[in-house]
């Protein structure tokens, strides 16, 4: 899709209000028109006014131009969430392969840095196409009122989505509503409103969808009032307001939401929408779509090899990551950060997260071996295998750009269950917070496990059990879920920003840190300053073209 955009401030409005983005459907590109060439009257239609939602959804993978490079933008986070964090290393051809997110890598990110540009515009081109769907929605006359209602709903949640995105990544955003009406009000101060302020407008969108919208969708990919809830529980979460973020837990588990049977089948693109998945990108090939743009784009890089797949070989999951899936004879974690042998116990969530050498990898009738690993001397044997789609499968696109149609889970039970068990914590109820631990345990206990390539036995030595024990400690208590979400969510992008709100990012960095360097050399010069690397730094072109110098940088950049 092409972009219009004005020179001195493409980094938020892409255009903003001097055009609008139409399209014939969600998988084709989407043309552009401006407002000299169509009527006021052509755009309130009915069709176009739909267009222009379908536009809105569209840049949720990240994609925002006819370019290949959402990779720098990416909806799952990989670079954001999982490579910045203990999960990940970049990976890739060495340390000068896209060498910006090397230096993310090492916290040594910079306001030019081209992935924090990109994905801020990424992000703000999701907002000005929610701000002017609505307005055009808002002056339609055709519209049928039931429906519309639902349509400034769904625009309300994905506006919050694009927003809570911005305040995860950069903290303090400008805040540009659909009364904006040139591209001069999308120039604004990122300190106008407080961070509390912000937080209150993205609930706000997201509480809003929630008293609107159906308990369900005849088109997936549309959200339900309980995936509203859902997000509106996340933003308490990231907020710290435990007994907020409890109440709307309560209300998502009392609905059609639930725990798929199998780990390994939640992460099938056959499954994408199941009721295990509460919100998603969602992504399609073979479409018709050019270059398969409307599947995993932002993801292609994360090929992992070998002779099935490009050897791209980045998203590399480190070796302290892959340490943290041992057990004891009993079953339960041991986290004593020492490298896995052979014969050690392990959960076996381990095998469906990460390409181990000498395991089996996914149903290729093939062991996967540290030679598919690219530049091994640099970042070690393993790949990612959660989110990487069988070459077997149709969703599997053999040929460049090598995507897959698996949709990115931005919210699933599972997370739901773990934040319940946070607020349980939080507010005392260590009982209830290790009997939703352990639902999570239990599904994996009872998934069904890699095995040899005969089909034999496993593939390791598979242990995992649930928390028998009462918990009585409030800290132990608390390291127990989070250890639980890293293992339940790994490779999805959510790891760091988890590390940032828990208040735990430099301690845990550091640690991982001053073992990983002596794994791994290209992590020698990595350091973390507290206060600086929780979030990322103002695009320095956006403080640049906001003419009344009101934009304020990020401390430490």
């Amino acid at each position: 899709m092409r972009n219009l955009y004005n020179s001195t401030k493409k980094l938020i409005v892409l255009g903003a209000a001097s055009f609008l983005v139409l399209g014939a459907c969600s998988d084709e590109y989407l043309e552009e028109v401006t407002y000299g060439e169509v009527s006021p009257s052509e755009m309130t239609k009915v069709e176009n006014v739909e267009k222009a939602i379908i536009s809105t959804y569209s840049v949720l993978n990240g994609q925002i131009d006819g370019s290949s490079n959402a990779y720098n933008s990416p909806a799952s986070n990989w670079s954001f969430g999982d490579v910045v964090s203990d999960d990940c290393y970049k990976g890739g051809g060495g340390t000068g392969d896209q060498n910006q997110i090397h230096q993310m890598e090492l916290y040594n990110t910079a306001p030019t840095t081209y992935d924090v540009e990109r994905k801020w515009m990424a992000l703000y081109e999701g907002v000005k196409r929610s701000n002017e769907a609505m307005k055009l929605l808002i002056a339609s006359e055709d519209f049928d009122t039931e429906l519309k209602t639902q349509r400034m709903a769904e625009l309300r949640f994905l506006r919050g989505h694009y927003y809570f995105e911005l305040k995860k990544i950069y903290n303090r955003i400008p805040y540009i509503d659909e009364t904006a009406e040139t591209v001069e009000d999308y120039a604004r101060s990122n300190t106008e409103f407080t961070s509390e302020e912000l937080w209150a407008k993205i609930e706000a969108d997201f509480q809003a969808a929630y008293e609107v919208l159906p308990e369900t969708q005849e088109e997936v990919g549309r959200p339900t009032n309980l995936a509203a809830m859902a997000y509106l529980a996340k933003t308490y979460v990231f907020q710290g307001k435990w007994q907020e973020a409890y109440d709307a837990t309560t209300e998502v588990m009392g609905g059609s939401y639930g725990l798929l049977d199998d780990f390994q089948s939640v992460f099938l693109p056959e499954n994408d929408n199941s009721k295990e998945i509460i919100f998603a990108v969602q992504y399609s090939v073979n479409d018709g779509q050019s270059s398969n743009y409307n599947g995993s784009i932002g993801d292609r890089l994360s090929a992992p090899g070998g002779p099935y797949y490009s050897q791209y070989g980045f998203h590399r999951p480190s070796q302290n990551l892959v340490n943290a899936f041992k057990t004891d004879a009993n079953g339960l974690p041991v986290q004593d950060n020492v490298n896995v042998s052979e014969t050690d116990n392990v959960d076996p969530r381990l095998d469906v997260t990460i390409g181990r050498p000498g395991i089996p990898y996914k149903d290729l009738d093939i062991i996967y071996e540290d030679s598919w690993a690219r530049d091994l001397a640099t970042y070690g044997p393993f790949a990612p295998k959660k989110r990487i789609v069988s070459a077997n499968s149709p969703y599997h696109v053999l040929v460049w750009p090598y995507v897959n149609a698996l949709n990115y889970y931005i919210i699933r039970y599972a997370e739901v269950l773990l934040w319940r068990a946070e607020a349980a914590v939080e507010l005392g109820n260590l009982e209830e917070a290790r009997s939703l631990v352990n639902q999570v345990r239990e599904r994996a206990a009872n998934s069904s496990y890699v095995k040899t390539l005969d089909g034999s036995s496993d593939a390791a030595n598979y242990n995992i059990s649930t928390y028998d024990t009462e918990w009585t400690d409030t800290q132990t208590a608390r390291d127990l879920v989070r250890l639980e979400s890293r293992l339940e969510l790994a490779m999805e992008g959510h790891r760091f920003f988890n590390l940032v709100r828990w208040g735990v990012a430099k301690e845990t960095i550091d640690a991982y840190l001053e073992v990983e360097k002596t794994r791994r050399t290209h992590l020698t010069n990595a350091s973390f300053s507290s206060g600086k690397n929780e979030y990322w730094p103002i695009p320095q072109e956006y403080i640049d073209s906001v003419e009344d110098g009101t934009v304020t940088q990020n401390e430490g950049y």
